[in-house]
């Protein structure tokens, strides 16, 4: 259907007319999923019974740090295939993740302290998983900072795939950080062993605005890594014969 079979598609040269005609339909998806949520979100779904409207914010809230934490896995696995099989497609990947990464994770804790004031009395707190989650940022902004500070692609690659996968230890920390202390956060309500602690009409809107932002990521992380093909391969005779957008 789309061509070069999957390892051909470690090559850049296919990998960026696969990824262009990937790119409408992931668009249009993402878009259609996050007006459905939303719309159904904030228009449909009832008040709750504690929190009443200010609950709403979790459908922005929820997803931005499921994806504060995918994208995080998502590097690292470019990093830990660059590392071992010197695959450059897989360095492109990592590099293209981390700002991304960034921007989700710092929506989430913009989100949650919009939540959190309301709910705990207090913007930020010294919260198990509200510190943990800092910290991910920081390691974000650390890897961009440091490839940025390197020159050579190659060696730039290597030193911030270390860095991804040392930084690897605090996505448990986070997901678990409310099990294994006493936090202010509230438990777990999607990840539960019984099941979701949501009502339906609650949990639908959600779980479409999170497969929204995970459509959504994977179409902006698809356009940055034929952008950066681009720029690292504009020397390459295939880029110049290539009749593509």
């Amino acid at each position: 259907m789309f061509g070069p079979t999957l390892d051909r598609l470690a090559a850049p040269k296919f990998f960026y007319p696969f990824a262009g005609r990937l790119l409408p339909w992931l668009g249009w998806l993402a878009a259609g999923l996050l007006l459905l949520g939303a719309g159904w979100g904030l228009g449909v779904a009832p008040a709750d019974y504690q929190q009443g409207d200010s609950y709403r914010i979790m459908f922005i809230h929820v997803p931005a740090a499921w994806l504060s934490m995918l994208t995080y896995m998502v590097m690292a696995g470019g990093a830990f295939v660059f590392l071992v099989w010197r695959m450059k497609l897989a360095d492109m990947l990592a590099k293209c993740c981390a700002p991304l990464g960034a921007a989700f994770t710092a929506l989430t804790l913009v989100t949650g302290s919009l939540w959190g004031k309301p709910m705990w009395g207090t913007w930020w707190a010294w919260d198990a998983r509200l510190t943990s989650e800092l910290v991910l940022l920081f390691l974000y902004l650390g890897l961009i900072a440091l490839r940025g500070a390197i020159d050579e692609p190659q060696r730039a690659g290597r030193a911030t795939a270390l860095l991804a996968l040392v930084g690897v230890v605090n996505i448990p920390i986070i997901h678990f950080s409310v099990e294994w202390w006493n936090t202010l956060h509230q438990p777990a309500s999607l990840t539960r062993m019984a099941g979701p602690a949501i009502h339906p009409a609650m949990l639908t809107p959600l779980l479409l605005m999170i497969a929204g932002f995970t459509v959504y990521f994977a179409a902006v992380l698809l356009q940055r890594m034929r952008c950066e093909i681009l720029e690292r391969e504009q020397q390459a005779r295939w880029l110049t014969e290539l009749d593509a957008p």
